[in-house]
């Protein structure tokens, strides 16, 4: 594996805006930034050999900074939301920072995709690290994360959130990748097809904030459990997918078991014969069909503007709004505690 680091650019401060590429022995290849610890690119080929970009991105570096649909970044302390921004621990009650509808989303305005990180090369992978101070958005204590970052000679990516706490905090960190197998700016990901090893879909209200019922996907357009196009249930009034624009929606993964990597599902294109296998060690997945792409992205790196579903994500995380339902997974981290959870991203073809 080969590891190249140059500098992309600098800020207003003048700290450095790394840009790493890992290339292994085919030609494949990864780029990662120490903006957000965001996958920038990954180069991989289709079914007869030829190398595509199938990571959505921006042009230049500054763009990494406030972009609204936080393209590759890391995501912290909490993916998904809390609702109305308020939480209880230990019977102290917190009021975070208030960003969107349903409350606290992503961390916040200020939330981990828009920091720059630490960022070295330990041997052949990347890894960045950041310190969260005690009062960040309104979450208690200080927080040290890493994220690592490692890409193999079978492109397969590898992403590790590792986090220590000096307070109980809750963590729920996740990588926000949005993919178009037939390569970035290629258009809809619609035609793509999908399996999710998924046999409910949690409800939310008309805010997006869960409602704590889960749904059984059998015969809806929630029904990933084989194969099947994007664009075949955009338009259903099924928990309200029809509202979003696609899909927004949070999928519990079945037989999930804390700390063990297990397999989340699969995401197929058939024009370009690209697929990726994606597991996990995370609860569930968040699905968006990138409903609201075309609201303001900065520069595409292909030169343009996405337009709506012209990337898809299948974001490996915790349940959303958990701090507040006690009878989802726990994403509480005590100061005794040692939060670990990984994402790998399989990339091949298939005829």
């Amino acid at each position: 594996m080969e590891i190249e680091q140059q500098i992309w650019g600098a800020t207003s401060e003048g700290e450095a805006v790394v840009l790493y590429t890992l290339r292994n022995a085919a030609g494949a290849e990864v780029r990662l930034c120490n903006v957000g610890a965001a996958v920038v690119s990954i180069l991989v080929p289709d079914r007869d050999g030829h190398l595509a970009d199938v990571a959505l991105g921006y042009k230049d570096f500054r763009s990494y900074f406030g972009d609204p649909a936080l393209c590759g970044k890391s995501i912290g302390r909490v993916a998904g939301c809390i609702a109305y921004g308020t939480m209880r621990i230990d019977g102290e009650e917190y009021r975070l920072d208030i960003n969107g509808m349903a409350g606290h989303l992503n961390g916040g305005v200020k939330g981990f995709a828009g920091r720059l990180w630490e960022s070295r090369v330990e041997t052949n992978r990347v890894v960045m690290s950041l310190s969260s101070d005690d009062g960040d958005q309104g979450y208690p204590g200080n927080l040290q994360v890493e994220a690592a970052f490692d890409f193999d000679e079978d492109n397969a990516l590898e992403i590790t959130y590792i986090a220590r706490t000096d307070r109980t905090t809750p963590v729920n960190m996740a990588c926000n990748l949005l993919l178009n197998l037939g390569g970035e700016g290629s258009g809809s990901v619609l035609d793509h097809e999908l399996r999710l090893d998924a046999s409910t879909v949690l409800e939310a209200d008309d805010r997006l904030i869960p409602t704590g019922k889960l749904l059984g996907v059998a015969g809806t357009p929630a029904d990933f459990r084989s194969l099947r196009r994007l664009g075949e249930g955009v338009d259903s009034d099924f928990d309200r997918i029809r509202m979003l624009r696609g899909y927004d929606h949070f999928f519990p993964v079945d037989g999930w078991r804390q700390n063990i990597l297990t397999e989340v599902g699969e995401l197929r294109d058939a024009r370009s014969g690209r697929r990726v296998e994606i597991l996990s060690s995370q609860p569930g997945v968040t699905l968006y069909t990138g409903n609201r792409l075309g609201g303001g992205c900065p520069e595409t790196k292909s030169g343009g503007r996405y337009r709506d579903c012209e990337g898809v994500a299948v974001v490996c995380q915790g349940y959303p709004d958990a701090v507040n339902r006690p009878e989802f997974p726990s994403p509480l981290l005590a100061p005794d505690g040692f939060y670990c959870q990984k994402t790998v991203y399989r990339f091949g073809t298939f005829r």
